[in-house]
């Protein structure tokens, strides 16, 4: 036990801290996110369905990581391929910040404006600014460890920054979760404080950018390929949206897919046939596991309208989840790095799946004739059920890091990732697939009157069909595709 708690500060070096920081600052962008929540609920007329439609597009920007990545490894801003870039994401999320600031505090500057539209433009353009980081904070990785050593010891300090990382960022949302979380509740009748306290979360980004030393980073040519390729698709991604073509987010997801295939499959040509063949096994069982539908924004509804949870219980939701994930990936650093992807992934499943059940059982009324508080249950299921949320991530990461090829980690990094981003994309066009089927929705007051009733008598079905999905799949694609068994 103490051999596992001392793994992450043996493995630590003073170098990672500017780096890490980066990932702090990532992580505190939930900081927000329980008061963006209530308030969503609270005066935007926006269904289940249209909130998994949002979710979406906003994970455009990071299936198109590839122009950031290949911008990362080729193009100079300001004599830097590197920090140039954090310094304009953070920029961006300050300005994202100071719309939510207006919006929610209705001020004057804004009131000619749609609420909704700014609210979408304002949640574009921040996760722009966070891609844009996690881009560079990415490639960092690789350019923050001792190249003087052997291989086999690259190989393990690239797989020991990714937890660090991951630690970094489960830190901050533990942290900054819970305080953020605690203060909507406070400012509950003035939500735009918490905005404005969030500004600090783009200081830590420039001060962590600022402070890191890198190994010598090469400039390498510019793949016109991806780079004029990735600018096409981000332009027709953008016509599609804005002209509202019908299914236009399907076919973005199919073209995308496409797309980002092709890149990749592009870059990795190089590699042993055997490498390459292992590597697509393994991304098969990562795209399946990351592209299960979830419930959606009904459930955190009904735990609000009928369960009567409020903004300070879940910041202690918040706050319980993140410290306990922070401690299990700590504990399980050693565990990370020998498992192989798909013995992990199954566990996970089993796991993810027998931890949904407690939030089933309260929709059946099961905690009340057991004599348990609704409060009591979701506390211990989220204690339980957060350990296990960053690991498959971190898997993923530590072996796009060993294989990534000198003079493109940039958009290694970048089209990796962009892969499992449009798996989030798949889950959330099933999401929204199943939030029309099952129809679920929250009581809406438009000037006084009703214009939407409360109705939460089909989120059981919902709730049953999302478990059973999502363990069947998983679990029949990870025996199939499992490439240490290939």
């Amino acid at each position: 036990m103490l051999d596992l708690f001392l793994t992450p500060i043996r493995a630590f070096r003073m170098r990672y801290i500017p780096l890490l920081l980066i990932y702090f600052s990532y992580g505190s962008g939930v900081f927000t996110a329980i008061a963006e929540n209530f308030w969503v609920k609270d005066t935007l007329d926006m269904t289940a369905a249209d909130l998994a439609e949002l979710g979406i597009w906003l994970t455009v920007p990071w299936t198109v990581k590839m122009i950031f990545g290949q911008m990362v490894d080729s193009i100079n801003i300001f004599g830097s391929n590197r920090k140039s870039y954090v310094y304009i994401g953070a920029v961006l999320i300050t300005v994202s910040s100071l719309l939510m600031i207006a919006v929610v505090g209705d001020y004057a500057i804004v009131e000619n404006y749609s609420k909704k539209t700014i609210y979408i433009f304002s949640s574009v353009i921040a996760v722009v600014g966070f891609v844009m980081q996690d881009v560079v904070a990415d490639t960092m990785t690789t350019e923050v460890i001792d190249k003087t050593q052997s291989q086999e010891k690259i190989n393990q300090e690239l797989a020991t920054i990714q937890v660090l990382a991951r630690l970094s960022l489960g830190f901050a949302i533990f942290i900054t979760g819970w305080i953020g979380g605690e203060l909507a509740d406070v400012f509950h009748d003035n939500r735009e404080v918490v905005f404005q306290i969030a500004l600090f979360v783009p200081l830590l980004s420039i001060l962590g950018v600022t402070l890191v030393k890198l190994n010598p980073v090469p400039v390498s040519a510019v793949n016109k390929h991806i780079l004029y390729g990735g600018l096409l698709f981000a332009v027709f991604v953008v016509s599609m949206g804005y002209n509202e073509v019908p299914y236009s987010q399907e076919i973005v997801f199919v073209i995308s897919l496409s797309v980002v295939l092709y890149f990749l499959s592009d870059l990795i040509n190089d590699l042993d046939a055997n490498t390459i063949r292992h590597i697509k096994m393994a991304m098969i069982i990562i795209f399946v596991y990351r592209a299960m539908p979830s419930v959606g924004a009904g459930l955190s509804w009904w735990q609000i309208d009928v369960l009567g949870f409020d903004e300070s219980f879940f910041a202690k939701l918040s706050a319980i989840g993140g410290g306990i994930a922070l401690a299990g990936m700590w504990f399980s650093a050693k565990f990370i790095i020998k498992r192989d992807i798909a013995e992990v992934l199954i566990f996970l499943t089993i796991i993810g799946t027998l931890l949904s059940m407690p939030i089933v059982a309260m929709y059946y009324d099961i905690h009340t004739m057991l004599g348990f508080d609704a409060r009591t249950v979701a506390l211990v299921d989220t204690a339980m059920a957060s350990p296990f949320d960053y690991i498959a991530q971190v898997l993923m990461l530590t072996l796009v890091a060993i294989y990534a090829p000198e003079g493109k980690k940039g958009t290694w990094f970048a089209l990796m990732a962009s892969l499992m981003n449009i798996a989030l994309s798949a889950g959330g066009l099933l999401t929204k697939y199943l939030n029309k089927v099952f129809i679920v929705s929250r009581e809406v007051v438009t000037d006084g009157v009703i214009t939407t009733a409360q109705n939460y008598t089909e989120l059981g079905s919902l709730l049953w069909v999302v478990v059973i999905v999502g363990f069947v799949v998983p679990i029949v694609t990870i025996i199939k595709y499992n490439p240490n068994k290939a």
